[in-house]
């Protein structure tokens, strides 16, 4: 028999008393995809189930009336209990692929369904029907950890990818330094690579159980990713260099670039700005969607206020901010020629910009809680992975001044011992 899910709200006539009439339900989980119900009218209430269906769609359906005003008999009328177990019983298979018959394939298009229109979504699918495909085919309660750890290690072991012409054959970057460092560099970076494709795959097969598409968690669990591969990004500009670079910038991207140094902000949060989420007053631009799909307030400085003043000039509030929207065809190579026209050697892509103001902030002594509030981080942990390196002078410089000191002599204590 199924483990009985306790409820304090629903589980007792005297509790539902308590609840106000409504049309919809009061909901409580009893299982993966499986939801018990209770639905209060003016003279009495009803359970019902609600089972999920797959594609973030369900299905309600009516199972008997509560114990309100007449004791339960098992059949018609039923109490919390029993309305548990009428549920489960009433719950059917599920329609489409499901069991033996649910592929990889159907896990990743689960998953992009259920990230919808994140900004992440779009490189989530790339990465995954790009680098999965040997698996796409496989039933997920057929996979095997060897199997998978034999795919992943296949990723790092192959060039990084080139973009191809939608049915031609794949292309692939071929680099054949001298360089010892640079080829265990570039080892590196495929390795990283090859987790960021096993944590992805990994995200869309733990949705695939939750979800109770498969009813385990299963050999996935037991390939662990590449160790030591991670480092922090140290590539980012000095302040002369930054000067150089919004100098050498062309027309609009040289609009783009000042952007990006003054906010931190990524580029597609950059393209979506309207005119209406400047706050002149309060000095701040809200960029109503992140990466992660939430919204945040940027903190500007006073020339960043004065910059997006000066942008706004003549434009409505639904105008985008920078005039256009950028994709990456368009600014990687006008970066390209105005870090040439600015003599900067060290390689860098627009993402670099915002590696920029945080590691400048975070010299300048800015507390990390403030650099990942601005940045859009939820706490501190991924900016002090990336950036705190940078923060040791400033922790040590919070030592020097704050740690305590004792007024101690250079001779030996005269304090007997006992």
């Amino acid at each position: 028999m199924a483990r009985r899910i306790k409820n304090s709200v629903l589980d007792s006539r005297d509790a539902r008393v308590k609840l106000k009439a409504r049309a919809k339900p009061y909901w409580t989980s009893i299982g993966r995809g499986l939801h018990l119900g209770y639905r209060k009218g003016k003279t009495g209430g009803s359970w019902v189930l609600r089972r999920y269906l797959g594609h973030q769609s369900y299905e309600v359906e009516t199972i008997a009336q509560a114990e309100d005003k007449l004791d339960a008999d098992g059949s018609d009328i039923l109490d919390f209990w029993q309305a548990q177990e009428r549920a489960r019983e009433m719950r059917p298979r599920r329609s489409g692929a499901s069991g033996s018959s649910y592929t990889v394939k159907h896990a990743i298009d689960d998953y992009l369904v259920h990230l919808g229109d994140r900004p992440s979504a779009r490189d989530v699918k790339y990465r995954l029907m790009a680098y999965a495909a040997p698996l796409l085919e496989r039933p997920v309660v057929e996979l095997e950890a060897d199997e998978l750890r034999k795919w992943h290690r296949d990723i790092a072991k192959k060039p990084a990818r080139l973009r191809t012409v939608p049915g031609a054959r794949q292309k692939y970057r071929h680099d054949e330094s001298d360089d010892a460092a640079a080829r265990e560099e570039a080892g590196r970076k495929r390795k990283a690579s090859a987790n960021n494709c096993l944590s992805l795959l990994k995200a869309a097969l733990n949705h695939a159980y939750h979800e109770d598409k498969v009813k385990e968690l299963g050999a996935w669990r037991k390939v662990k990713p590449h160790a030591g591969v991670n480092v922090p990004r140290s590539v980012y500009l000095d302040v002369a260099e930054c000067k150089r670079l919004v100098n050498a910038a062309q027309g609009d991207f040289r609009v783009l670039v000042r952007a990006a140094l003054e906010t931190g902000a990524r580029i597609s949060e950059l393209s979506r700005l309207r005119v209406r989420d400047f706050n002149r007053d309060a000095g701040t631009l809200h960029v109503r969607k992140s990466k992660t799909n939430k919204d945040r307030h940027i903190l500007l400085t006073q020339p960043g206020r004065d910059f997006f003043a000066g942008l706004i000039v003549g434009k409505t509030d639904t105008d985008l901010m920078l005039g256009r929207a950028w994709s990456p065809a368009q600014y990687k190579i006008p970066l390209i020629e105005a870090c040439r026209r600015a003599g900067i050697k060290t390689p860098i892509v627009f993402h670099s910009l915002r590696h920029t103001w945080a590691s400048l902030a975070v010299m300048n002594g800015m507390q990390l809680m403030v650099v990942a509030k601005n940045l859009g981080h939820s706490d501190t942990r991924q900016v002090e992975k990336t950036y705190g390196h940078l923060a040791k002078g400033y922790v040590a410089n919070e030592i020097e001044a704050r740690a305590p000191r004792y007024d101690l002599s250079d001779e030996p204590s005269k304090v007997k011992t006992l």
